[in-house]
């Protein structure tokens, strides 16, 4: 028996084939990106398309053209549509050219990045050591790659945890601690979710109130350690917020770092959309404080527009981020020469044992654009944002329902002769018009009892245009619902 016309492998029998197929995927994924601006920003999926995705599990082979073109034909049109110009809805990247073949690299290497020693390790080192000089953390500091902001809050909390009732808590549990930690009503839900996971409950979360420009009340956060302590509880950890989901306000980081250090609390900064305005000169300023935290969350694939996905955690105490994770086992042993060498390893610092190579499109994006050009970007968004605002308070229809702070505006159609819950219901209907127009997509949130329309400035393709077509969009939308 011949073994080479038996083999079990997954490679293609015919190279030059699978290399030109290759190369039609990636020219057609490089003309989808250059003509992004051509195509509808979202479109409803139709009803048999959506069927066709419930057929049994393939048995027999098929051609990669034939797969191919039925991505093409009713998987790619019907994407969410944040690559698109058009999208303002969440606060999404857009992604680049230079990120997505960086990610077709980190494919074909197929590196697991749990550990040992191995040059793609050595590139998120890389981005470590440039993210301390970034936010003005210490050499030692740890962090690592994951998912998302989501998952990053959620690490730093157990550290956090550690901090508070020693390495311990790993096998013995909360016990009889009764554990509170705060941040404020406008902070993402991942906070709720990761006191759930970790085992503290939500009930232990205070959801600090909110002052005029939708920040933390820091007089307020004080009176509620204060109770607390007065309660017999025990504070471990302030999530504070740089660019919160609803509106994008910044929580006052400085003033609650002082508060932190003088209750002896870890203070965390969840940055998923704002940290990294760092990288903008001008930018920057409105986030001082920042170098004060006992760790960071963020996100590269929002405003870093590095491809889904690519958050990170970076932690003070790398000694700490380490003994909150790291777990000795036969299969994980180490050595000082040899693949299993270059101790201690990621999986060390985090719940993954297989990662991805992350790392790479970020180095790739972070190399070749360069901080000055992605910080242009960042305060780009910013001054469109603004332009946004502006356009808001010059037309009467429209009213402006929060402080813009960075990237975020939220806004509603004044509809003549309707009470709250009238105006809610009609704005909620004309942010989905909007969307199935294809020209652009905001979202929506509920500040203050008002549904607003929400539109997040995150791509860096989107431009004046855009913005003003969204404007001209939104009455033309409205104007037809009152004609209906």
């Amino acid at each position: 028996m011949n073994n080479e016309h038996n083999s079990h492998s997954l490679d293609p029998e015919d190279w030059d084939t699978f290399r030109a197929q290759s190369h039609q995927m990636l020219d057609d994924m490089l003309d989808y990106q250059a003509h992004l601006r051509e195509r509808s920003v979202w479109q409803p999926i139709p009803a048999e398309l959506r069927a066709g995705f419930r057929e049994p599990l393939p048995q027999q082979p098929a051609e990669l053209s034939e797969v191919h073109q039925r991505f093409m034909q009713e998987v790619l049109p019907y994407a969410v549509g944040n690559a698109h110009p058009g999208f303002m809805g969440w606060v999404h990247g857009g992604g680049t050219p230079v990120g997505m073949v960086a990610e077709m690299l980190a494919a074909g290497l197929n590196a697991n990045l749990g550990g040992r020693d191995q040059m793609p390790i050595e590139v998120e080192k890389q981005i470590l050591h440039w993210v301390r000089e970034l936010f003005g953390f210490p050499k030692t500091a740890s962090g690592l790659f994951v998912t998302g902001a989501s998952l990053a809050n959620f690490i730093a909390l157990l550290v956090a945890r550690t901090s508070a009732l020693g390495e311990a808590v790993r096998i013995d549990g909360l016990k009889n601690h009764q554990l509170v930690a705060y941040t404020s009503a406008g902070a993402h839900g991942c906070i709720t979710q990761a006191m759930e996971l970790a085992g503290i409950g939500s009930a232990a979360l205070r959801l600090i109130p909110l002052n005029a420009q939708f920040q933390m009340n820091t007089a307020a956060l004080e009176q509620a350690i204060a109770a607390d302590r007065a309660a017999g509880l025990t504070p471990f950890f302030i999530a504070a917020t740089s660019g919160t989901v609803d509106v994008g306000a910044i929580d006052d980081l400085d003033t609650i770092a002082d508060i932190a250090q003088r209750e002896k609390l870890w203070l965390h900064i969840d940055g998923a959309l704002g940290a990294l305005g760092m990288l903008s000169p001008d930018i920057a300023p409105r986030l001082a404080g920042i170098n004060r935290a006992d760790s960071i969350a963020f996100d590269f694939h929002k405003w870093g527009q590095a491809p889904y996905d690519a958050g990170f955690i970076l932690v003070r105490d790398a000694e700490l981020h380490r003994h909150t994770f790291a777990s000795p086992a036969a299969y994980l042993r180490r050595e000082t020469r040899g693949i299993a060498a270059n101790s201690p390893w990621p999986c060390d610092f985090g719940p993954d044992l297989s990662r991805g190579f992350r790392a790479l499109k970020v180095w790739f994006t972070l190399k070749t654009y360069g901080a000055a050009q992605l910080g242009e970007m960042i305060s780009g968004t910013c001054m469109l944002a603004n332009h946004l605002a502006e356009r808001i308070a010059a037309t009467p229809q429209l009213e402006l329902l929060a402080p813009v702070a960075l990237n975020v505006v939220c806004f509603r159609y004044r509809f003549p002769n309707s009470d709250t819950a009238s105006l809610n219901r009609l704005n909620a209907e004309l942010a989905i018009r909007l969307q199935e127009s294809g020209r652009v997509a905001p979202s929506t949130t509920t500040l203050n009892g008002a549904l607003a329309i929400r539109a997040a400035i995150v791509n860096h393709r989107t431009n004046s245009t855009d913005i003003d077509s969204l404007i001209e969009t939104t009455l033309l939308c409205a104007l037809a619902m009152m004609r209906t």
